[in-house]
């Protein structure tokens, strides 16, 4: 594998750290803004809400441009946005900062996967991408934990500082390891990049996400109460059992994308079948300590097998316009991260007991598998169809219903 992925995978840790380091840091922020703990929370949706936007658009726009000078651009947008949270006078700068450093988030993973596959063969694009997101899934063992407890120590504005510092590393490593010549994008018109999105297995793929790693967040959201209420284990042990999720995740990360280049297909419903799994088990792993420990390291191994096939099959149903549509699976990452929230939190309100949550994540997992089995007919059907009827079939949606019906 090219020395270059490393340099992705530094910005990817930097972008996964600052994402899940505010969780941490909450009660820090409040009372140093004078502000309620829910009020704080509106600085992670900002987040979130930045990469939704930012995902698509920053894709689109820089559709022409050099990719090696795209990915250094959007990892000088993160430091600008980082340094500014550390310098914001109050709520609603910090929630403006926020904002501009969730932008660059899911465009750098789009843009960097493209970048990541082409640097490799064929035979092993899962695997340069699961080494790009390795940096990611690192970040919830080391770098959230180290970052919360800087922020505990030295204030959180240090926190942001030293996320910055991490930004600075990755423009550096981008600058001296990503080759041009596997950079260049095609000359390409942002109205064909949007074109490309119009396509049903694309929409399919991304609901794929939408639905798979919903089903991780209904259960992960409210992971600390079921292992504090449930398993008995004291506020003060959960942060090392996150970074036991941490380890699961980094370890599907890794598998996933050595399974992918062998089964693409295969590998993303082994993934979700094992996910929906884990999840009806979580009641029952749930009522001892140590099964409760397993449990989360099988929940990050779980989900955390889809990322690359997912990531590498919204690319390839989006060959005319990868970047964009690798950028717009992060946005439906994001997406998911809210929604299974929301809908793990009807389960709690709803009186349905602490561990509810993960029963709604397994629903949300077989969905996910229903919309990948509708999304292999589909592909299936494409290949029967001559190139002329595939064309009219994919400008109007309801011809092409029509014809997978049939």
């Amino acid at each position: 594998m090219p020395l270059a992925l490393l340099a992705l995978a530094v910005g990817a840790f930097g972008l996964g750290t600052t994402e899940f380091v505010m969780m941490g840091l909450l009660p820090d922020v409040a009372n140093d803004l004078g502000i309620s703990i829910p009020t704080a929370g509106h600085l992670v949706s900002a987040y979130a809400l930045g990469v939704v936007i930012g995902a698509p658009l920053l894709a689109a726009v820089t559709a022409r441009m050099s990719r090696r000078t795209v990915l250094i651009g959007l990892m000088g947008l993160f430091v600008a946005g980082n340094a500014l949270s550390a310098l914001a006078p109050g709520e609603g700068w910090l929630l403006a900062a926020r904002f501009l450093g969730g932008l660059p988030h899911g465009a750098f993973f789009g843009v960097g996967a493209v970048v990541a596959t082409n640097m490799v063969a064929p035979e092993r694009k899962a695997r340069s991408v699961s080494l790009m997101f390795l940096g990611l899934t690192l970040a919830n063992i080391a770098g959230v934990p180290v970052a919360t407890l800087m922020g505990q120590h030295f204030g959180w504005r240090a926190t942001f500082l030293g996320v910055s510092a991490i930004g600075l590393a990755a423009i550096a490593s981008l600058a001296l390891l990503i080759p041009r010549d596997h950079t260049q994008a095609p000359a390409v018109g942002l109205r064909r990049e949007l074109v490309t999105l119009r396509s049903v297995p694309v929409w399919l793929a991304l609901g794929t996400t939408v639905a798979g790693f919903g089903a991780l967040f209904s259960a992960y959201s409210y992971i600390t109460p079921m292992l504090t209420d449930a398993a008995g284990y004291a506020d003060s042990s959960v942060t090392l059992l996150l970074a036991l999720f941490g380890v699961g995740a980094t370890i599907g990360n890794l598998v996933g994308g050595r399974l992918a280049d062998h089964s693409l297909r295969g590998t993303l419903f082994g993934g979700l079948t094992s996910l929906v799994v884990v999840l009806a088990l979580f009641p029952a792993l749930m009522s001892a300590q140590w099964s409760a420990a397993v449990a989360v390291v099988l929940l990050g191994m779980a989900a955390f097998v889809t990322g690359s096939p997912l990531q590498l099959m919204v690319m390839e149903k989006a060959a005319a316009a990868p970047s964009l549509a690798s950028s717009a699976n992060q946005a439906a990452f994001n997406l998911a991260n809210a929604g299974g929230a929301w809908i793990g939190g009807l389960a709690l309100a709803a009186g349905l007991g602490t561990t509810s949550p993960a029963l709604t994540g397994a629903a949300l997992a077989v969905l996910g598998l229903g919309v990948a089995g509708v999304a292999t007919v589909v592909d299936r059907r494409r290949v029967d169809v001559p190139a002329g009827r595939e064309r009219l079939v994919a400008a109007h949606l309801p011809e092409q219903v029509e014809a997978v019906r049939h």
